[in-house]
């Protein structure tokens, strides 16, 4: 099928004529119009009928156009990614990470190399911890961000941050009075909590366990941000890594610090197959500049 005719015919769709079509493919008129006859030559079905000398899609065409549309799209989107192969060496960074590093770390950083570089660009994949580590072997990526521990003979492993993790409830919880909560005060409170998997579930459960007690668990979701805004509705209280709950944070959301400590440490993770590029090297350095900012403290490669 012809290409040009396929263009002609979004063309005249999202411009509703043939000369707004014209315009828009830098074109003629007459041009347009044979080109969009051969595709009905083509087809052999009428694209169009006239009304008031105006050109009107037929309802075989709207239907038609549907697929036409996700085929151009497909095409673009294969052709912006040939433009992407050709200018990686220098700008394009594919970012693997969680939706709460999105918030709290990277949107930050990339407003930074969006300002340096006019033309740096990014595409960023977010998955659960646990996605990263089953996907780890498959994603292509050229910079991940996630919290350990994480076992993959794929990657390397730079440290990044640690972050403690904190208790966030609604402002009007009994243990919002307090300056910072222990484990001792969730005996028998109703807590929303992350699924077993997660780390921060399971130095929860280990930190009762160390009481002789038993969590009470009323609600509960693989998702930390999920968990903090369910408590900050006055649901129970969350323990939470303590990058999700500040980017988290709502006016009667209130967080304090949790005993005992729980240290998560972030890395950044590079696939072992590629160089990395200076835009990489650069946006990883603004990443760990707001971590430390947010609250993350230094880790070296001897505590990972």
């Amino acid at each position: 099928m012809n290409l040009k005719g396929l263009e002609a015919l979004r063309a005249f769709m999202e411009g509703g004529s043939v000369n707004a079509a014209a315009e828009r493919l830098r074109r003629t008129q007459p041009q347009v119009s044979r080109l969009l006859a051969a595709l009905e030559d083509e087809i052999r079905f009428p694209l169009f009928t006239r009304k008031n000398r105006r050109l009107v899609p037929t309802q075989q065409a709207r239907e038609f156009y549907a697929h036409v549309e996700h085929a151009l799209y497909t095409l673009d989107e294969a052709m912006y990614a040939a433009e992407r192969v050709r200018d990686r060496q220098r700008r394009h960074v594919r970012i693997l990470t969680a939706p709460h590093v999105t918030d709290a770390l990277l949107a930050d950083a990339i407003a930074v190399m969006t300002q340096e570089d006019s033309g740096f660009t990014a595409s960023i994949d977010s998955r659960s911890r646990l996605d990263i580590e089953i996907w780890l072997g498959r994603e292509q990526f050229d910079l991940g961000i996630t919290v350990l521990p994480l076992d993959s003979d794929v990657i390397d492993v730079e440290p990044m941050v640690a972050v403690r993790a904190v208790a966030v409830m609604r402002h009007d919880h009994p243990l919002a009075q307090k300056d910072r909560v222990h484990v001792s005060d969730l005996v028998d409170m109703p807590l929303v909590a992350n699924a077993p998997r997660t780390v921060v579930r399971q130095h929860i459960d280990a930190a009762f366990r160390k009481i002789g007690r038993q969590p009470t668990i009323r609600l509960e979701t693989p998702n930390g941000q999920v968990a903090c805004e369910l408590a900050g509705r006055g649901l129970g209280v969350a323990i939470a890594d303590g990058f999700v709950a500040r980017s988290s944070l709502k006016p009667a959301m209130v967080i304090r610090p949790f005993e005992p400590p729980i240290e998560l440490r972030y890395v950044f993770i590079f696939p072992k197959w590629q160089p990395r590029t200076p835009s990489v090297n650069r946006l990883a350095s603004l990443i760990r500049e707001a971590a430390r900012r947010q609250g993350g403290a230094d880790v070296s490669a001897e505590d990972t």
